[in-house]
């Protein structure tokens, strides 16, 4: 495979080196830029390569659409953008004199054309470099919005030999991951230990839940409390094969050693990729766990709650949401449902300050039983949508750790000239006392953060502590 990539690469080089011709000129490109952006209609086709006339298309496309698209001073796009070009053209030793920020005045129109008459004079110059100044310049625009369901979706790709079900990574988990090393980051404490061994190269290596990351590539993921970007390299994506080397101290011996990792596929437990998973606990509490918010999994966690209700008088439900990423609001709002009805669960709001309500669906047959709901900083999204409910409608108790603040609101798609997509919200989500809970996260009522001693022991003292409660 690294001969073919190498190969492919090569070609690449020698193609783009060949097509030195500049840029066509406004009147002659692609009139793609024309449509703002529309909705996809089913899967979309190949991806092309991305051009400045795909740039124009997002620019006008989050001015048209996103949640403050209209009060939004187009001039931080822009220069967000430009500031990435620079940064590109320095990392490959490529600088060029026209390389100058425009003067922008805020007329959004002229500021583009403005912006466009530049990049396309520095483009011309590094024909070799277009497709990625390209890349790198749009996904500074996205990134600038600072909203953390702001999404450009493009150059996705799989291993060649990747199966259903299959992980691919270092094949294992931390307490720091998802949404807080995606988008908040800063949310993280440590210290940083392993919560879970999926397979792979950590398995082989003998990893175990518990062991503390004291190191990764030989630095700190955390200084003075604050966590590191070293933590990102825990979650390699394909096709990043760099091997990753780090320093452990298993607590329970005292051992401290290395190992380095290489990132591959590996066979996944399939039972763990259930969105829904349940069972009884104590004969008398029903557990469900939701790994997300997919098409029918309120449904499917309320059917398991009605199974396990069959023959017994059930004390309460435990619902864990931990790891939860979110997925569809109308299968969170169904959830809600089923605990209280005539309420309201959040709301989607524009940017003039008007709302619309998410409120119960009171077809849904309410349990009538105590609940408590397991949340940790990976709780995202609908699972914050759930979590701020429970909260504000006092209809259980959260135990656990701070959600993880990523509910800026429902992304809605867009298709691009390139037949890459673009998602963002066009209103921002409040919870139900229409608070912000994006960027700052669900509090629990009860704080029980896990430890590297649990970890290793196998000990999970969030639902021991929910039980309790339940049986109070």
């Amino acid at each position: 495979m690294t001969v073919i990539r190498t190969v492919t690469a090569g070609l690449a080089l020698l193609l783009a080196a060949a097509c030195t011709a500049p840029s066509p000129p406004r009147p002659q490109a692609s009139t793609a830029a024309g449509t703002v952006c529309a909705s996809p209609q089913g899967a979309p086709g190949a991806e092309t390569a991305t051009t400045i006339d795909v740039i124009e298309q997002a620019y006008l496309c989050l001015l048209t659409h996103y949640y403050s698209g209209a009060t939004l001073d187009a001039r931080t796009l822009l220069t967000s953008g430009f500031a990435a070009l620079t940064q590109e053209l320095n990392r490959n030793g490529r600088d060029v004199p026209e390389a100058t920020m425009p003067a922008l005045t805020g007329d959004r129109k002229a500021d583009w054309a403005a912006f466009e008459a530049v990049y396309r004079k520095i483009a011309d110059q590094v024909p070799d470099l277009r497709d990625r100044l390209a890349v790198v310049t749009l996904e500074a625009v996205v990134a600038s919005l600072g909203d953390n369901h702001a999404r450009w979706a493009h150059g996705a790709r799989r291993h060649p030999d990747y199966y259903d079900g299959d992980g691919y990574g270092l094949g294992l988990e931390a307490n720091v991951n998802g949404p807080q090393v995606d988008v908040n980051p800063g949310a993280a404490v440590p210290p940083l230990f392993v919560t879970a061994v999926q397979g792979g190269a950590a398995q082989a290596a003998g990893v175990r839940p518990g062991d503390v990351i004291e190191s990764i590539n030989g630095s700190a993921p955390f200084i003075d409390g604050e966590p590191t970007p070293a933590i990102a390299a825990l979650y390699p994506r394909y096709p990043e094969a760099r091997p990753v080397r780090l320093g452990l101290l298993r607590e329970s011996t005292g051992r401290r050693w290395t190992v380095t990792l290489k990132p591959g596929l590996y066979q996944r437990d399939l039972a763990a990729l259930q969105v829904v998973r349940s069972k009884l606990l104590d004969d008398d509490t029903a557990y469900v766990r939701l790994s997300g918010f997919a098409p029918d999994s309120a449904k499917r966690a309320l059917n398991a709650i009605a199974r396990m209700r069959e023959g017994r008088t059930l004390t309460g439900v435990v619902l864990d949401l931990r790891g939860n990423g979110g997925g569809i609001p109308a299968e969170a709002v169904r959830l809600v449902s089923a605990f209280v009805h005539g309420k309201v669960t959040g709301y989607q709001c524009a940017v003039d300050g008007t709302c619309e309500a998410f409120r119960t669906d009171d077809t849904v047959e309410l349990l009538g039983l105590p609940l408590t709901v397991l949340i940790d900083r990976s709780c995202a999204s609908a699972c914050e949508h759930v979590s701020s409910a429970v909260k504000d409608l006092r209809i259980g108790h959260l135990v656990g750790t701070r959600t993880a603040g990523v509910i800026s609101g429902p992304a809605q798609p867009y298709l691009l000239a390139n037949n890459t997509v673009l998602s963002f919200p066009a209103k921002h989500h409040l919870g139900p006392n229409r608070e912000v809970v994006d960027r700052i996260g669900v509090p629990p009522d009860h704080h029980v953060s896990p430890t590297p001693r649990d970890a290793a022991a196998g000990r999970d003292p969030a639902l021991a502590h929910a039980l309790t409660l339940l049986h109070e």
